[in-house]
């Protein structure tokens, strides 16, 4: 998978939209009024940029030391920047669902989806 087939997973999650805040170049999945994916590429590379939990950065830096880094501009803790070249596809799409997942629950119930 590369990075547009990654957006395109994410766009498919209920109540997921597209925008593009810093410009055309710099597009990113929506749910309700927060960000839960940030598709790109790094020295021509395809990335995602996906929140999670503590615990799960932690052991996706760990089983991919070559692959995934801190999220610059992001809480380094929660976010992971991850080359997805070379990580199974159903993976990827595991590590979106969990994104989606922790920024639904921060959501205000009048921006949840369904």
């Amino acid at each position: 998978m590369d990075s547009d087939g990654a957006l395109r997973y994410a766009l498919g999650k209920l109540g997921a939209w597209p925008d593009s805040p810093w410009g055309e170049d710099h597009r990113v999945a929506k749910v309700g009024s927060k960000i839960f994916l940030f598709p790109g590429t790094v020295d021509g590379r395809s990335t995602i940029t996906v929140k999670n939990t503590e615990a799960a950065v932690d052991e996706l830096k760990q089983r991919y030391p070559e692959l995934a880094r801190a999220a610059r501009y992001l809480d380094k803790r929660l976010w992971v920047q991850l080359a997805i070249d070379s990580v199974p596809d159903d993976e990827v799409c595991e590590l979106i669902d969990d994104s989606y997942d922790q920024v639904v629950a921060k959501l205000p119930k009048s921006e949840r989806p369904g």
